[in-house]
């Protein structure tokens, strides 16, 4: 028979030993080239998807909305990845995957700079505060307007915002905008996983494709890093900074009305992500198939390569189109054999409560460092790009380490993991302990002669010492008084005047201050939150080590726990394992978990901001103690019911096990033989086309 085209077919020759040295000890150009193609498009939707989680607290501020609605955009990264995953999967190995990737990354795109659009077409972002309108005079207008008997019979003026620029305000939300990006962008990221790593699985040597797919994953690993790293970059440049005056800015980044550059690095991260789709678009549909490849693991684009070639063409007749009905039928049953493993199915509850437990918690808990530490939102990024992840990577590596040391099985995995996180878990409590007490702030944690705990409510704005002001209780422009308490306004705080400008303003004679102090004389107040107190400073690099630590071991069972769901399922279920379990974590817990976290959070709220037409906006202070027992409470909830079910899981793992001891020794001699059988068939290459049990539909399974 004649030579194959040597540069079409990696010297491969149907009719000498496949032993070809180039094949088994190179790696292909066109290969390398997707690898590092593909190692950048991971890094890039990793990087974009953590910068969205560095948003949260900007978007609140900036769009005016409670967290539940911050929890709907998160969600909808998942929503978009659904509708179109099934289509992908199917399609997209059947087309040119190269492409399809190319297209996945430009789709992100253009989602992450639909996510920045809004900052656009939306105006300056509009500071409620009692200084802006006369900044730049040394005397300012009275930040305690005398009230008349009708105002007095009402308690309340109008909001300082609400006179103003409330005809402009767009009809239609602007965080809708951001919903449809979120969207846009998990439509884009569905095919650069699964048609990615299955078109390595296919066109790598088999001793090399792990190490190839453990590579793209480590690159991915670092995306957060870096998407954590820019979100603290852009929370500390103002928002409109380059078009308004920063002199005139009289909130500080560590402020409850500060917003940050947020749209700045969804254009960085959008500009990333559409360079990451260029190389794909000069990639070939299919690569030369490895040696060994040519045995069951064949793929349609590797058969169909084969086939294509015109010295061989003439020994193949084209395939039979695939019976539509006889996979149907074939369907309904392979379902109901997989629902019908008991272990499956513990497992699958076991993960979606974990999942649930997990994607809240790492959702808000750079917020519930900001609430209840006091950092800034750029710190709070910061710790978590440079400690929290490079924790759980390093975890998650370490459990592959431990797993291929000691060579556990599928009892051994199972206990790892399971002990891991229950370790963990132990350790978690301890952030219950880690508390500070709440913010001393005037008629909502303290009464205005400074007893604390006062149980909120809006008309304790209101006192004697205020009571000759025309006062908003919807403002929130705190000011801290001499005596270490916050004042919602210089207005409720009774100060009767004003000196300086912009950030230096100082308020004077405040009668509400001198009602909570026994310090005589002319008491003043200065713009901004009262800072908080030293224990807390002290409490918060504990929490800091337990959360690295708690982070770290629970990430260690990340692999085991993985390897679990692969070893105890029937090696023809486990890519329908895989895609019911993918689907119904982000159906069930990457969904919802963000809005029920984000409800539940805003029910501790104490101060809301209101919208410049009126309406409730974002929160403004929350109640310190309430917010960490229901954030950790919830987080610490969900896991003690995975565990339960952890348990009976042990039991059915147990019995499972020994069945398929039992199974292996009645039926091994037989599978033995087979191998045998299939080893001698495997001695040429034009064998390995022709046999009857190469499969063209095989999926990969990670």
């Amino acid at each position: 028979m004649k030579k194959m085209d040597n540069t079409a077919t990696g010297s491969w020759t149907p009719d000498n030993n496949p032993t070809s040295s180039t094949m088994k000890n190179s790696c292909h150009p066109n290969l390398k080239m997707f690898l590092a193609a593909l190692s950048f498009a991971y890094f890039a939707k990793a990087l974009s998807g953590s910068y969205m989680k560095s948003t949260i607290t900007q978007l609140e501020r900036r769009f005016d909305i409670p967290s539940y609605l911050i929890g709907i955009i998160d969600g909808s990264f998942e929503i978009g990845n659904l509708l179109v995953i099934a289509f992908v999967s199917y399609f997209g190995a059947k087309l040119h995957r190269p492409k399809i990737i190319a297209v996945g990354c430009i789709l992100m795109s253009f989602g992450t700079f639909l996510i920045a659009m809004p900052h656009f077409i939306n105006g300056r972002y509009k500071i409620e505060t009692s200084v802006g309108a006369s900044v730049n005079s040394t005397n300012n207008l009275s930040p305690c307007p005398e009230s008349s008997p009708e105002s007095t019979r009402t308690g309340d003026r109008p909001s300082i915002m609400l006179s103003r620029g409330c005809e402009q305000e767009s009809s239609v939300s602007m965080w809708i905008y951001v919903f449809l990006g979120n969207v846009l962008r998990g439509i884009g990221e569905t095919p650069v996983q699964p048609l990615g790593i299955s078109y390595i699985d296919d066109y790598a040597q088999s001793e090399n494709a792990a190490f190839y797919i453990g590579c793209v994953q480590t690159i991915s690993v670092i995306g957060p890093v870096f998407g954590y790293l820019l979100g603290s970059l852009c929370a500390k440049i103002y928002v409109d900074i380059g078009y308004v005056d920063m002199e005139t800015v009289t909130i500080t980044p560590g402020d409850a009305r500060w917003v940050g550059a947020w749209w700045l690095g969804y254009l960085i991260a959008g500009t990333i992500t559409l360079m990451s789709a260029v190389p794909f678009w000069f990639l070939p549909k299919s690569l030369p198939m490895p040696v060994d490849k040519h045995d069951t693991s064949c793929t349609p684009e590797q058969t169909r390569f084969i086939k294509d070639s015109p010295t061989m063409e003439h020994k193949f007749r084209p395939e039979e189109p695939a019976n539509l009905h006889q996979m149907t039928k074939e369907f309904v049953p392979t379902v109901k054999s997989l629902l019908g493993n008991p272990v499956y199915i513990i497992y699958l509850c076991v993960t979606i409560i974990q999942f649930n437990s997990l994607i809240g918690m790492v959702t808000y808990k750079p917020k519930y460092i900001e609430q209840h530490y006091g950092q800034s939102a750029s710190k709070a990024n910061f710790l978590m790009g440079m400690i929290n992840i490079p924790a759980v990577a390093l975890g998650m590596f370490s459990g592959g380490v431990v797993m291929k040391k000691y060579k556990l099985g599928i009892m051994g995995a199972a206990k790892f993991a399971f002990g891991t996180s229950l370790l963990g878990y132990f350790l978690s409590i301890f952030f219950l302990a880690m508390g500070c007490e709440n913010s001393k702030v005037a008629g909502i944690t303290v009464s205005y002669t400074g007893v604390e705990g006062l149980s909120y409510q809006e008309p304790s704005l209101f006192s004697d010492c205020n009571s000759g002001c025309l006062c908003s209780r919807r403002e929130w422009d705190p000011v801290c008084g001499e005596n270490g308490i916050t004042y919602v306004s210089p207005c409720l705080a009774g100060c009767a005047s004003s000196t300086g400008s912009g950030r230096n303003t100082v308020f004077d004679n405040c009668r509400c201050i001198a009602l909570a102090s026994t310090q005589p004389g002319n008491l003043t107040a200065t713009l901004g939150q009262c800072p908080h107190r030293d224990n807390c400073d002290k409490i918060f690099p504990y929490f800091l080590a337990l959360s690295v630590l708690s982070s770290f071991i629970i990430s260690l069972g990340g692999t085991p726990g993985f390897m679990l769901l692969v070893r105890c399922i029937k090696p023809e279920l486990k890519s329908l394992a895989l895609g019911i379990h993918t689907l119904a974590t982000r159906t069930l817990a990457g969904i919802p978990a963000p809005i029920y976290f984000g409800a539940i959070i805003d029910t501790t709220c104490l101060k809301w901001g209101y919208k410049t037409c009126g309406g409730r906006g974002a929160c403004r202070i929350y109640n310190t103690s309430a917010y960490r027992i229901v954030y950790l409470g919830l987080t610490l909830g969900l896991r003690t019911v995975s565990f339960f079910l952890c348990i009976s899981g042990f039991a059915l793992l147990k019995r499972h096990i020994k069945r398929e001891e039992k199974y292996a020794m009645t039926n091994g001699s037989a599978e033995l033989e087979s191998l045998r059988k299939e080893e001698n068939n495997s001695i040429h290459c034009e064998q390995f086309i022709l046999a009857s049990d190469c499969n063209p539909d095989r999926e990969t399974c990670l």
